[in-house]
């Protein structure tokens, strides 16, 4: 029995140009390969909406999972989320599941949620949200 394979799309222009190092890939293909789950593929693409539906669309056709990192902050031009729906052809919207959790974050920290972080909680339907401990 082969293991289950995955891929990692990191996006960001801030990434490919230098300004940001990415932490995340290091972490993922650690705790991927405790869980037996390979990682065949890292990508770092651009915030370009068809790049990113792209690339989604063709990883996930291609492994048995997608990891996505990047692009899913409380500005205007966090797109990934959209995009996966995109390549998806999901339905995205506010999701209660996702909605609780950054309520609750955000109590913790005394912080409002506001309109903007509330971008944050818009997750494609047919999505799995998994822990984030980093």
């Amino acid at each position: 029995m082969t293991n289950p394979t995955a891929a990692m799309i990191v996006i960001g222009d801030e990434i490919l140009s230098g300004r940001t190092r990415d932490a995340n890939m290091h972490h993922l293909a650690g705790v991927l390969t405790e869980h037996a789950i390979d990682l065949k593929e890292v990508r770092v693409i651009s915030d370009d909406p068809a790049a990113i539906t792209s690339a989604v669309s063709a990883m996930s056709d291609a492994y048995t999972y997608v990891f996505t990192s990047g692009g899913i902050g409380p500005t205007h031009d966090d797109i990934t989320a959209d995009c996966v729906a995109a390549a998806f052809d999901d339905h995205i919207d506010v999701r209660p599941d996702a909605r609780k959790l950054l309520a609750d974050y955000y109590a913790e920290t005394g912080r409002e949620l506001n309109d903007a972080r509330l971008r944050m909680a818009r997750i494609p339907d047919s999505a799995t949200l998994i822990e984030n401990p980093v």
